[in-house]
């Protein structure tokens, strides 16, 4: 419990009762999900044959019960409650096999035991957390499954009395720590694992651990007066005084006699004498909400701290371990991390899980337990089958310390109408949810696959991210990569996206026509026209595209045009893939197109460093786009490459635009087979010759050979580009050095290791082993060996003219000038 539900564990005592009129009385204080308490509580259960059980937890869930015997039920569940206004606002119950309450619904339900929950209406829990989230501001993503720990004191539903930051952090907020420390122990943990959880079955008197944790509890309960005010406190009295008045309708109603399993913390409440006038006043007038609840699937790594869950344990998976291996479990656990090691193809004998658990046991009789613990155990793994290693023990503890069970419910528990179309399209399509995060390829082609694309698209587009899409090994149109888990907090997100309609198609349409018209920004609108193509949503790709139109029209920035085109020209691919028409589309695309080659040469000029780089990658996205669009260009619209590379041309030339764009348009045009290279390395020679700022240079060298753009290949390839480039960077000014090295280092160390080695070793050869010249001397082009006199000339009248002179001087005035 540690500090919450787990923290205020504890029990109370067997058969007896609180003078008051009705049958034997049984208060079973348990640590919620402890297989120790949950065999503990069996045992009792047996021992004290009660007319009805009841259980902490929200009463709505009462016709739920009856489930919880069908032979498709499997542990870890949760239920589930929420707002029907709001089913963003929820909260859970989680339960897992070796939890005590469901071991005693399991018991109540086998014996034909009536079974029901005692705690506060989650009615009334959820209408707390409206109130307190209005005034706080707090976000209900923070909340979801927490509420134990914060303002509604109900968390997981069952222990509520463990609120961190409470009245005392000490006995409220962590009472296995206070009674750990009173026996002498640092590690409550290992504590209580001591005292109850390794407690094997008919060990003693069946009631005496209740009997002695309801002392406890009651004494650390009489140090925890006074906490009034405190709202945590305030709701764990209203929590109390509603479970006593439904024990007290039990008892008049069972003569048998009633069971309780609660929170060791609430035991001494339940069993002190109260006045049912004053309980029913603590009750009344409760604000309240209408709820749904249901049974969904849970996780183990959900039930452990490190997945978010606060009242949660660290280890479920070996709990659940102790739990059904009553017999040697040391033993058996350790054949299982052996097997686990050996499938990871480590070398691991049955020699090895002897000594393990030779090691295990000495370390428990060194440490004064009385039977291995997880510590020992880990321990034991860790020397012997780990040889010390961190490594595989990480593996071993993910796998099994914590896990990835799933559980699973019935077909025939309630549900939104949203979630039972999701349940008949998985089935369909034979994909099902699991806890295990896994990899899935989906090759477009196939019926059964494009059925997968589609459902994860829209599930995506309804903001239930069950899967994420990745880098796929293909690089074709036709292939798909997703990464799947399944997490119990999904549940939520498919109940809350039931207000958009009751099936998948519905929900998705309406809520892609929804986001459009909220959208901001462009490149928002032609994102989500990607989505609404990638989840086949044609009912909702007519008014995206018509919002789109409209956006684009009135959008005049240049760059919010370029960052929009990318996603128009995929979406065309992807319908293409999909077979759905995007005439539409194309026409939108191609007229987006048309005007960023307008806007986009004067858009370039007067740029500072961050902008230009910004600018460069708006270049490499239109050039992407408009190599795709140009397969199928729109009517009317012309030969949108042609046109592209004109509006190129133009940037290359003009001294406005900044240099890493000149130089990217250059390269472009040079790949694109537009540019010999013989003019790209005169265009080179000229750009860096001694006239240029250094800066200006090395940014046009950083378009060029930069950006990811496999410049480095180039330069390897082509070495009158890397003599270029070595000359230039020699003759640099030391003071102008340290400005350029910034951008040549940003510009080298993007490439491959394999390259930057290749090209210092081709600077290392220098220019005799190459072949060519790393001087500004004749062989580069755009340089002659000496100097032209007669292109000199040429210039002279111009010159003097300038400067008011005579444009046509004599002869004689121009002896010695053009020397």
């Amino acid at each position: 419990m540690a500090g919450t539900d787990r923290a205020g564990s504890g029990g109370s005592g067997g058969p007896g009762g609180t003078g008051e009129p009705g049958g034997r009385l049984s208060l079973l204080g348990v640590r919620h999900h402890g297989p120790g308490s949950a065999r503990a509580v069996r045992a009792a259960l047996e021992a004290a044959r009660p007319g009805v059980v009841l259980v902490e937890g929200p009463p709505e869930a009462d016709a739920l019960i009856p489930l919880a015997a069908d032979e498709d039920m499997r542990p870890p569940v949760a239920l589930l409650a929420h707002a029907v206004d709001e089913p963003g606002r929820s909260a859970f119950w989680p339960l897992a096999e070796f939890s005590p309450e469901w071991v005693a619904v399991r018991w109540a339900l086998e014996h034909g035991v009536p079974a029901r929950f005692i705690d506060l209406p989650a009615a009334h829990t959820l209408a707390w957390r409206a109130a307190d989230e209005e005034t706080t501001g707090q976000a209900d993503e923070e909340r979801t499954g927490q509420a134990d720990e914060e303002t509604t004191g109900h968390g997981d539903g069952r222990d509520g009395g463990d609120v961190p930051g409470a009245a005392s952090l000490d006995v409220r907020g962590d009472p296995l720590a206070v009674l750990a420390s009173a026996a002498g122990h640092d590690d409550p943990e290992r504590w209580w694992e001591d005292v109850i959880e390794h407690r094997g079955p008919g060990e003693g008197d069946v009631f005496a651990p209740f009997t002695a944790l309801e002392e406890a509890m009651t004494a650390l309960r009489e140090t925890e007066e006074g906490g009034e005010g405190d709202a945590a406190h305030d709701r764990d009295l209203v929590r109390e005084a509603y479970m006593r008045l439904q024990v007290r309708a039990a008892r008049r109603e069972f003569a048998e006699g009633v069971a309780v399993v609660c929170g060791a913390w609430h035991v001494p409440a339940l069993r002190r004498r109260a006045a049912v006038a004053a309980d029913r006043a603590l009750v009344k007038g409760l604000p309240r909400t209408k709820v749904d609840m249901t049974w969904v699937p849970w996780t183990h790594r959900r039930l452990a701290r490190a997945g978010g869950y606060g009242a949660g344990i660290e280890s479920p998976g070996w709990y659940g371990h102790l739990f059904a291996a009553v017999d040697r479990p040391v033993e058996r656990w350790l054949t299982r991390v052996a097997g686990l090691l050996r499938e990871e193809g480590r070398t691991v004998s049955p020699a090895h899980v002897i000594e393990a658990a030779r090691l295990a046991g000495t370390l428990a009789a060194i440490r004064g337990r009385p039977l291995p613990g997880l510590s020992e155990t880990t321990d034991a793994v860790r020397a012997v089958l780990c040889d010390g290693s961190d490594v595989p023990l990480a593996l071993v503890h993910d796998r099994l310390v914590v896990g990835d069970v799933l559980g699973e419910v019935p077909a025939g528990a309630p549900a939104v109408p949203l979630q039972r179309d999701l349940t008949r399209t998985q089935r369909r399509l034979r994909l099902k949810p699991e806890a295990a995060e896994r990899e899935l390829e989906l090759d477009l082609r196939k019926e059964t696959d494009t059925g997968r694309s589609r459902l994860l698209h829209r599930l995506r587009l309804l903001g239930v991210g069950w899967g994420e899409p990745t880098a796929s090994r293909s690089t074709g149109t036709f292939r798909e990569t997703w990464r799947l888990r399944w997490e119990p907090e999904l549940s939520v997100r498919v109940a809350e996206a039931g207000v958009w309609g009751t099936t998948m198609l519905a929900a998705a349409t309406a809520r892609a026509e929804a986001d459009a018209v909220a959208a901001r920004g462009l490149a928002e609108v032609t994102a989500l026209a990607e989505r609404c193509l990638l989840a086949e949503l044609p009912d909702a790709l007519t008014p995206v595209m018509r919002i789109l139109a409209d956006r684009a029209a009135l959008d005049t920035d240049v760059g919010h045009l370029a960052e929009a085109l990318p996603a128009l020209v995929r979406s065309l691919r992807y319908g293409d893939v999909r077979g759905t028409d995007t005439g539409a589309l194309a026409e939108v695309a191609a007229g987006l197109a048309e005007r960023v080659f307008v806007g986009l040469p004067a858009a370039c000029a007067a740029l500072d460093a961050d902008a230009a780089e910004e600018m460069r990658r708006h270049v490499d996205s239109v050039h992407t786009a408009v190599g795709l669009l140009g397969d199928a260009p729109a009517p009317g619209h012309g030969d949108l490459r042609s046109r592209w590379r004109t509006v190129l041309r133009t940037l290359s030339a003009r001294d406005a635009v900044p240099g890493i764009v000149r130089g990217r348009a250059v390269r472009l045009l040079l790949d694109d087979g537009e540019l010999a290279p013989d003019e790209a390395a005169r265009t080179m020679g000229l750009v860096l010759s001694p006239g240029t700022v250094p800066a200006d240079a090395a940014a046009w060298i950083e378009g060029f050979v930069g950006g990811g753009s496999g410049g480095g290949m180039l330069l390897l390839h082509d070495e009158r580009l890397l003599a270029l480039i070595d000359a230039w960077l020699t003759g640099v000014p030391a003071d102008a050095f340290t400005d350029v090295l910034p951008l040549l280092r940003r510009t080298f160390s993007a490439y491959e290791p394999g390259v930057r080695r290749g090209v210092g070793e081709l600077v290392r050869r220098g220019p005799e082993a190459r072949g060519s010249v790393t001087t500004a001397g004749s062989g580069i082009p755009g340089f002659a060996a000496g100097l032209d006199t007669a292109r000199a000339d040429a210039v002279l009248p111009v010159i003097r003219l300038l400067l008011g002179g005579d444009p046509a001087p004599d002869d004689d005035d121009l002896v010695g000038v053009g020397t």
